[in-house]
């Protein structure tokens, strides 16, 4: 599946209006996937994204992680690639047989 990418909208709110609306502006971020810097004097102090993004940001900077896709591009670039149809037979295929032999193939 190919992911477009998309320009973040991003919003700039002063402290005092995020004080009195941060229930409203927690909402509209997990809705919309924007961004909110919050701001003191016009200087920004802090951010809010949606949980979903932020997990994926911590992950990133996880070095299991990069090093994890760092070598999914080596096995796309080298041809070590299979069909996600392929992979999700074998998983049923495993799964029916049995959770003991399902873990089996790690």
């Amino acid at each position: 599946m190919d992911r477009k990418l998309t320009a973040a909208t991003v919003r700039h709110l002063p402290l005092t209006k995020f004080r009195q609306s941060v229930g409203d502006v927690v909402n509209r971020v997990h809705r919309t996937k924007e961004y909110v810097i919050i701001e003191r004097g016009g200087l920004p102090l802090a951010a809010v994204m949606d949980i979903d993004e932020f997990e994926d940001y911590l992950e990133l900077r996880d070095s299991a992680a990069q090093r994890d896709i760092d070598q999914s591009r080596r096995d796309i670039r080298a041809g070590r690639i299979r069909p996600a149809e392929d992979l999700l037979a074998e998983l049923k295929a495993a799964a029916a047989r049995g959770p003991h032999l399902a873990s089996s193939r790690k």
